[in-house]
């Protein structure tokens, strides 16, 4: 056989529709002398515009991380608490994202929102907040999702959803006499402590704005631009 792989005119159709796709950037842009003094306060304003222009889910992050043998996994979690040290997700200690986290103690995450022509990305090793820490956060959550925390194995197969329910339903029935559900001792914060954070507006031309908030050798932060 020759190797050559014969597409039908319709895959062929999809495929250049798909090639031709590509949004025109010219909302912004973003120099220097606009940005906060520190990474957080500017990544502190990006969030607040995002909820000011009503995105959805202003606050999700997409989240890298590779396991012991470097192959990369991401999923979107929700960033829920940023300070200095930070930014802050909660998560199953049992989980697939976990288990690379122990493995190689960095991450990465990127805020994508696009709607503004905005990104913002970080990365650097990691570290689990205090319990204090957690449990502080836990009992801002629902009861539905404090439940949830608790009936699933997260990232382990599953027979069907109705064993998925039906572990629901015993949680519910555990807990039902409690007036808070406590927190379980498998589940908690991860902070990514960045050592890089980039902020990324959209310009036209694909001549984007970069600018890269950098950690130096001596600790102290610094400002880069980034070609597009």
């Amino acid at each position: 056989m020759s190797g050559v792989v014969c597409m039908t005119a319709g895959q062929a159709d999809r495929g250049s529709r798909l090639a031709a796709m590509g949004a025109s950037y010219a909302a912004g842009q973003l120099d220097t002398d606009g940005l906060a003094p520190t990474w957080h306060e500017q990544l502190a304003a990006w969030l607040a515009d995002a909820v000011a222009g009503e995105l959805p889910e202003p606050n999700a992050m997409v989240l890298a991380t590779a396991d012991a043998d470097g192959l990369p996994s991401s999923r979107t979690v929700l960033a829920k608490l940023l300070d200095e040290r930070g930014v802050v997700f909660f998560t199953n200690f049992t989980s697939a994202k976990m288990h690379d986290l122990k493995s190689t103690r960095f991450a990465s995450a990127t805020f994508p929102w696009l709607a503004l022509q905005r990104q913002a990305h970080l990365r650097g090793p990691i570290e689990t907040i205090t319990t204090e820490e957690t449990r502080a956060y836990w009992y801002t959550r629902p009861r539905g999702a404090q439940l949830g925390a608790w009936a699933s194995a997260q990232s382990s197969v599953v027979r069907n959803r109705r064993a998925l329910d039906l572990a629901l339903d015993h949680t519910s029935r555990r807990f039902a006499g409690a007036e808070r559900v406590p927190l379980p001792p498998h589940w908690g914060g991860v902070r990514i402590r960045p050592h890089a954070v980039e902020f990324w507006a959209g310009r036209p031309n694909r001549m984007h704005d970069r600018l890269r908030y950098a950690l130096d050798g001596d600790g102290e932060w610094t400002v880069e631009r980034l070609a597009p």
